[in-house]
């Protein structure tokens, strides 16, 4: 698969998969994605389009029925799966075993690293609740130790 073609089908797959997700702003879901995917290509311009790719699609294992299998029926490359299911969450996984198997993986790395960035813009976080954004500013502040290793 061509690098735009790649970026393209993992659009309309995030689409598809987040269709009626809103986020905790209220916001289409889809938006926040999309933000990552622009974050890794403005934190790395030569950020592979798998690595973008991976961006689009980093929270359809977590929040939607799609499966690994489902992804690669349609034509997203294995390393691309790896990574979005490098970055999703298992349950009763603690926060270092999640962000251990994310530093594992470059393209993960990458695109949490533009996850929590996203998760932490003050524009968003303006349009929450103070308890809230307290409670979100903390466990990124950690996120953010533990995808660098601290």
């Amino acid at each position: 698969m061509r690098q735009e073609q790649l970026i393209a089908v993992a659009l309309t797959i995030a689409r598809e998969a987040h269709a009626g997700q809103v986020d905790k702003a209220g916001r289409a879901y889809i938006e926040h994605p999309v933000r990552v995917a622009k974050r890794v290509r403005r934190r790395n311009p030569d950020a592979s389009a798998g690595v973008v790719a991976a961006a689009l699609l980093h929270d359809v294992l977590e929040d939607t029925e799609l499966t690994r299998a489902d992804l690669l029926d349609r034509g997203i490359p294995v390393d691309v799966v790896d990574d979005v299911d490098a970055v999703t969450k298992r349950a009763g996984e603690s926060p270092e075993e999640y962000f251990a198997r994310v530093r594992a993986r470059a393209g993960a790395r990458a695109v949490k690293g533009a996850d929590i960035e996203d998760n932490t813009d003050p524009e968003r976080l303006a349009q929450l609740d103070e308890p809230t954004r307290r409670r979100l500013l903390a466990k990124y502040e950690r996120s953010q130790q533990l995808l660098e290793g601290e």
